[in-house]
């Protein structure tokens, strides 16, 4: 018993002789060490608060270091709240702030910028200065983009309209076309809808986007989930754009749709006239489809149709137009993806008449061995059921069939194949590239013709026949 107390005792003193130890003298040499020189935040939407940030503050001296003072230089926020080790920074500390030998504080910042009725992005910077008790300042800079945008909250075109893209128009609710009258959006418009957000349309919706300046849809997130992770390549940061069976004449050039909970969804009652035309478009990296009609009459030409967690097209009958389109099914998030392609004459026993499903110099492609899928209807009243695939790059089981005409296999004993169709995708980054690989199959694999009558340039602009050639996909090699 007597021994237990000894080595009690001795723990006690030994315990208190290291707090005696512990000196915050801070002597002329010591400093700090902070894990950034800069803190460069994420673009923010003017007038809200972004996500909290933090840093890092090291004392690797041997003995405690206190801070007698946290200030912005000059008084000069530009916005920015910072909290270090829990005490609020505004210029006087009620006491100094220790830190131990070999230990660390965390600082969190965030910012509110205002609006400054700007069209481009604001930069705002700030200065945070340390002062130790030996006197000595030591700085990090606090750096983020502020971003004006024009408001949208449950919006309804009611009567002809045209935005222009002077500002990103962040859509809170939803975005309401009505029956009978048209949406038309410039080049360069930017439309940003918040997590529950859609656009409805049964008017109609023109979008009139360039190479240079094309038309995006996206979400409104524009801050990082991790370092060198955008949110915006996150699928399901919005919800997507649902067509009625009221709406036709639609026309979208140049306009990028992705990271949705689905891309475009359309509805008809009728084939006969023209429900939706996609050119030189990009639809990518939603959760479930990118491309789903029903009954509907569509056109896709130098499009790039991609990554998703359901079907990337899914074609319910109707009378379906693809050429030059590059269909890729290479969706990270999920292994219970559906194919490429999936077209049928019927769902839940209702018949879809397939009138015509037609790809000319498509790539059609993904991980799986068999990214195209035709369901059709047997018995009695089943619809329709044409399909043709001329020139183009499959990747499906290779047969001999009357309405497959001078198709190349996307095989894996190619020199490339799938995902090695294109070199430049970057998987940490979620960053795909479908421009194609010169070993690629789909090199020269299109029909010369088709491409002078419908796209002799590619989606880039670049054009395709210098060498009296034509590359199957939206890009021209």
């Amino acid at each position: 018993m007597k021994s237990i107390v000894y080595l009690c005792l001795v723990v006690l003193v030994a315990l208190s002789s290291c707090v005696e130890e512990e000196k915050f003298e801070t002597a002329a040499g010591d400093r700090l060490t902070f894990s950034v020189d800069t803190l460069r935040m994420d673009t923010v939407i003017a007038g809200t608060n972004s996500v909290t940030r933090r840093f890092a503050i090291y004392n690797n001296n041997s003995d405690g270091v206190s801070i007698t003072n946290i200030a912005f230089l000059n008084g000069i926020t530009s916005g920015f709240s910072v909290i270090v080790d829990g005490s609020y920074v505004d210029g006087n500390l009620a006491t100094s702030i220790d830190c131990r030998s070999k230990d660390s504080l965390l600082a969190y910042v965030q910012i509110t910028p205002p609006e400054s009725n700007q069209d481009d992005k604001v930069l705002h910077e700030a200065t945070l200065v340390f002062t130790l008790a030996n006197g000595a300042q030591q700085s990090v800079v606090l750096s983020a983009y502020s971003q004006d945008v024009i408001w949208m909250r449950d919006a309804h075109v009611q009567t002809d309209m045209q935005l222009s893209a002077q500002r990103p128009y962040v859509i809170k609710d939803s975005l309401t076309i009505e029956e009978g009258c048209t949406l038309t959006l410039e080049a360069g418009v930017r439309l940003m809808f918040a997590s529950n957000a859609h656009m409805r349309v049964e008017g109609r919706l023109i979008a009139n986007g360039t190479r240079e300046k094309p038309v995006v849809l996206r979400g409104d997130r524009m801050d990082y989930m991790f370092e060198n992770q955008p949110y915006d390549r996150i699928s399901e940061q919005w919800q997507g754009v649902f067509i009625t069976d009221k709406s036709y004449g639609n026309s979208l050039n140049y306009c990028d749709i992705h990271s949705g909970a689905y891309g475009i969804l359309c509805e008809s009652v009728s084939s006969e006239s023209e429900k939706l035309r996609l050119e030189n478009c990009v639809i990518h990296n939603v959760s479930g489809t990118a491309l789903e009609s029903y009954n509907a009459k569509i056109f896709a030409g130098n499009t790039q149709v991609s990554n998703a967690g359901g079907y990337c097209v899914c074609l319910y009958g109707g009378d379906n137009e693809f050429v030059h389109c590059t269909i890729a099914q290479f969706y990270p998030f999920s292994g219970m993806r559906g194919p490429a392609l999936y077209y049928t004459n019927y769902k839940d026993k209702t018949n879809y008449h397939l009138t015509n499903a037609a790809f000319y110099n498509c790539i059609i492609t993904g991980y799986s061995d068999d990214e195209i899928f035709g369901d059709r209807m047997e018995g009695y009243g089943a619809g329709a059921f044409n399909y043709y695939f001329q020139n183009c790059l499959l990747n499906t089981v290779e047969v001999v069939d009357e309405d497959l005409i001078n198709n190349v296999w996307d095989k894996k004993s190619n020199k490339v194949s799938r995902a090695g169709n294109f070199p430049h995708f970057n998987l940490d980054a979620l960053s795909y590239d479908f421009h194609l690989d010169s070993l690629s199959v789909a090199v020269g694999a299109g029909d010369p013709s088709v491409t002078q009558s419908y796209y002799p340039l590619d989606r880039d602009g670049k054009r395709r026949l210098v060498d009296g050639k034509s590359d199957a996909g939206c890009y021209e090699y």
